[in-house]
């Protein structure tokens, strides 16, 4: 059964009272057409509970805009989504191109800050997002009594004497459930151990933030323990009101923190941003096997006030002090490796 506005119906019902399922949900091809956002085109992707979502397949198949129900949910820069042709990996170059937007991919084998390795310049957060998707494609069809909305597409990140790796994304949602999945598979395709490096970048903004607003950590239910770590000075001492956001702050400076959370008996963590006043959460849930390490980049300044919840499989100090440290992921030669973050909208409080 499928629940529309408060009411169950069959699949055979749905259809008698519709003409096209485009009237209920639904996904709509995008090109944009002016200034250096000219030529990325994408797909949104909207259902019957109240989510639509906009999925760039110019860069890195991230997700820039999204609503709950007419609200906006992400922080938007002034950047837009700038074509993949305008994309700098050097240094922080990578800041001058990036929307922000709901979800930004960060890798594959380069999170973090700038660094060199092995004799590699390597920018911020790698080159995935820089990226144009082939074999992309969209959809919507029944599966059982489900109807499926859905956009598909593959990221190759290479270089001859390089890495060999690539991407695959789907992104999907149901008709009826204000939650929707993104679902990524990275493979090695070349013959020699690869660095695996894949952080998730959600990026948080108003009205969703402010103040008020509460970040709330563990596992699925009840919500369990964690412990908390700052990555430097900056953060230590805002560690007190790390769960808690403010109204915009001028002069404030980004703190980074790392959490690490209690997984329920599935193995499952989550993580719930709430806005009281609002009336609206967000929740993540997925394998802390996949994302062993939950990022929090909290930047409550003037004109850029967005709050960064970031599972991820590695901290964001660049692929240096990650294999300095010992604790460099590695993608072995033909291995494939599958990671699923699931992220659901209900009331809030």
């Amino acid at each position: 059964m499928t629940k529309l506005w408060g009411v169950s119906y069959t699949r055979a019902e749905i259809l008698r009272r519709v003409g096209d399922m485009r009237q209920l949900g639904g996904v709509t091809p995008f090109e944009l057409a002016e200034g250096s956002e000219r030529g990325v085109r994408g797909a949104w992707l909207r259902n019957a509970a109240g989510l639509e979502l906009a999925v760039a397949a110019e860069r890195g198949m991230g997700i820039t805009e999204l609503f709950y129900r007419g609200v906006p949910i992400p922080h938007l820069s002034a950047v837009g989504t700038s074509h993949p042709a305008f994309y700098d990996p050097r240094g922080t170059a990578w800041l001058r191109t990036w929307p922000v937007g709901f979800l930004t991919p960060c890798g594959l084998s380069q999170v973090g800050a700038p660094n060199s390795d092995g004799g590699e310049e390597l920018g911020l957060h790698g080159q995935v997002f820089g990226i144009p998707a082939r074999n992309v494609s969209w959809g919507a069809d029944w599966q059982a009594e489900d109807y499926v909305i859905w956009m598909e597409g593959t990221l190759r990140e290479t270089a001859v004497f390089g890495e060999n790796l690539s991407l695959k994304r789907r992104v999907w949602m149901r008709l009826d459930e204000p939650r929707f999945w993104v679902e990524d598979t990275v493979t090695n395709h070349g013959f020699a151990p690869a660095p695996l490096m894949l952080l998730q970048h959600i990026n948080l903004g108003f009205p969703l933030i402010d103040s008020g607003a509460r970040l709330e950590l563990g596992a699925p239910a009840p919500l369990g323990g964690h412990a908390t770590t700052p990555r430097d000075a900056e953060a230590q001492a805002g560690l007190g009101d790390c769960l808690r956001f403010s109204p915009p702050q001028p002069g404030y400076r980004e703190q980074v923190f790392y959490h690490d959370l209690t997984p329920g008996a599935d193995g499952r963590v989550a993580v719930r941003l709430v806005n009281p006043a609002l009336g609206i959460a967000l929740s993540l849930r997925y394998a802390k096997a996949e994302y062993p390490i939950f990022v929090e980049w909290k930047m409550v300044g003037e004109g850029l006030y967005v709050v960064g919840l970031e599972p991820a499989n590695c901290h964001v100090a660049g692929r240096a002090a990650e294999r300095a440290a010992g604790t460099l992921p590695f993608l072995q030669p033909q291995e494939e490796r599958k990671f699923t973050l699931e992220m659901e909208f209900s009331a809030g409080d």
